[in-house]
C-alpha cells in the first residue's frame, strides 16, 4: 500500500511539473510578443519581406479613382495608395519604396491589299510617360494623378493607357510589362508583368476605340462618360 501511495504521489508531482513548465513558457512567449510589440510601437514588421509580400501588401492599399464625370481622356483619374485592405491593418514599421508607373499602348492596324486579297496587321507599342516615386506605409495617404496631354486617336490608331504600382527601384528590361495587342485597333491588348514585384495594375483602355478603326477620321476622346475599366491585378 505505501508503495502505491508513493507512486501516485510521484506521479502527481511530475504532472504538476509538467503544467509548470507550460505555464511558463506560455508567459515567455507572451511577455515576448508583449516586448516586440512595444518595441515596434505596435506597427507590422516588414523588415524581411519579399518582393512577393510587398505585392501583396500593395494589392490591399491602391485604388484606382476617377472624378464623377471625369472626361475619359484620363485628366481627372487617379492611383491612390491609402491603408490596406486587409485584417491586419496596422501602419508598416518600414515603410516601402513605391514606384507609380504610367505607360501609352498605342495600337496601330494596316490594311494592305493585293491583287485578290486584304491581309490587316495589328501592333502594340508601350511607351513609359511618367513614372513617379513614394513611400507608404498604409499610415498616410498618397495620391498621383494621371499624365495629361495623352495623344488622341487617329485613323488607324489606338491610344490606352497602363497604370502599375510596384515596390522597389523602377522595373528593368526584363520586368517591363509584355503587350499583346487585340486582332484590330478597336479591341482591347492584352498586358502581362512576369516580375512577383507588380501589386497592382490596370489597363484603361481609348475613350471610344471603335473611331479607331482603319478608315475612320482622326478623333479626340470624348468629354462625357466613363471608359470602360477592366482590372487587372496578378
Amino acid at each position: 500500500m505505501h508503495t502505491i501511495r508513493t507512486r501516485l504521489r510521484r506521479g502527481a508531482l511530475t504532472a504538476l511539473a509538467a503544467a509548470l513548465a507550460t505555464a511558463f513558457a506560455l508567459l515567455t512567449a507572451g511577455c515576448s510578443k508583449a516586448s516586440e510589440t512595444t518595441r515596434t510601437g505596435g506597427c507590422r514588421a516588414d523588415g524581411t519581406w519579399s518582393a512577393r509580400q510587398k505585392a501583396a501588401w500593395l494589392r490591399g492599399a491602391v485604388s484606382f479613382r476617377t472624378a464623377e464625370g471625369a472626361a475619359a481622356s484620363g485628366a481627372r483619374m487617379s492611383v491612390v495608395v491609402g491603408a490596406p485592405r486587409s485584417v491586419d491593418a496596422r501602419r508598416l514599421c518600414r515603410p516601402l519604396d513605391v514606384q507609380v508607373e504610367f505607360w501609352t499602348l498605342t495600337t496601330t492596324t494596316t490594311t494592305t491589299t493585293a491583287t485578290t486579297t486584304t491581309a490587316t496587321a495589328t501592333r502594340t507599342v508601350s511607351s513609359s510617360v511618367r513614372r513617379r516615386h513614394l513611400t507608404a506605409d498604409g499610415g498616410t495617404t498618397r495620391t498621383v494623378g494621371f499624365p495629361g496631354g495623352l495623344p488622341a486617336g487617329r485613323e488607324g490608331v489606338c491610344v490606352g493607357v497602363l497604370a502599375a504600382v510596384y515596390a522597389g527601384g523602377p522595373l528593368t528590361g526584363r520586368e517591363l510589362p509584355r503587350v499583346t495587342p487585340g486582332p484590330s485597333a478597336d479591341v482591347d491588348a492584352s498586358v502581362r508583368f512576369v516580375t512577383d514585384r507588380v501589386g497592382a495594375y490596370r489597363l484603361f483602355p481609348p475613350p471610344d476605340p471603335a473611331r479607331c478603326a482603319p478608315g475612320r477620321s482622326a478623333v479626340s476622346p470624348s468629354s462625357t462618360g466613363e471608359p470602360g475599366w477592366d482590372p487587372f491585378h496578378p
